[in-house]
């Protein structure tokens, strides 16, 4: 009897989801032109420390779609493309090398918001300062060693995936879950 019962519980839950996914489709096939898509380097500290995993998990629960992932060794000419802000600091040697430790891991991140939703689920740069519950608060005990990179603005997302990916590394498909994400008027 029990078995009949998730059967059918099982059944009108995929029934629903079927449902809620072609409203959705239908009502907004045309409104993704509203998110965003933004960049994570997953440092080499994430990398040695074998916790790739657990942080990419973050994004995923949040409801953060990847578009786009793979692993690379940074070269001395993206390093420093990628922190020519910085390259005039006393530190920058220090971040090259660490950055150059082992390949890191890029992604492309899609959502409503997600630069700004990213850098939240990332936490301030200084891990010891970080708030628990961030990346960078349960994972991160350095200002350089601290888990994650991720764009700052759209401006900046925009340049890092020119360097990072390719326009075919970018994928787009259809996220069955967003109904289940964002209200209809949020997208």
């Amino acid at each position: 009897m029990v078995i009949i019962w998730m059967r059918k519980i099982k059944k009108f839950t995929l029934e629903l989801i079927k449902e809620k996914n072609l409203q959705f489709l239908e009502s907004f096939s045309n409104s993704f032109s509203t998110m965003q898509v933004t960049v994570v380097l997953l440092k080499p500290s994430a990398v040695q420390r074998g916790i790739l995993g657990e942080v990419i998990t973050r994004f995923e629960k949040k409801g953060i779609q990847i578009v786009g992932m793979k692993m690379l060794c940074l070269t001395d000419e993206m390093v420093s493309e990628h922190y020519a802000h910085l390259a005039h600091k006393p530190f920058f040697g220090r971040i090259k090398e660490s950055m150059q430790a082992s390949p890191v891991v890029a992604m492309a991140l899609k959502g409503v918001d997600v630069i700004n939703v990213v850098r939240q689920l990332a936490g301030v740069t200084n891990g010891r300062e970080a708030a628990p519950g961030t990346i960078r608060g349960d994972y991160s005990m350095s200002v350089q060693e601290n888990i994650v990179h991720a764009s700052d603005s759209p401006e900046t997302a925009a340049l890092e995936l020119a360097r990072f990916f390719s326009e075919s590394e970018i994928f787009t498909y259809p996220h069955f879950l967003h109904p289940f994400t964002y209200a209809n008027d949020e997208l």
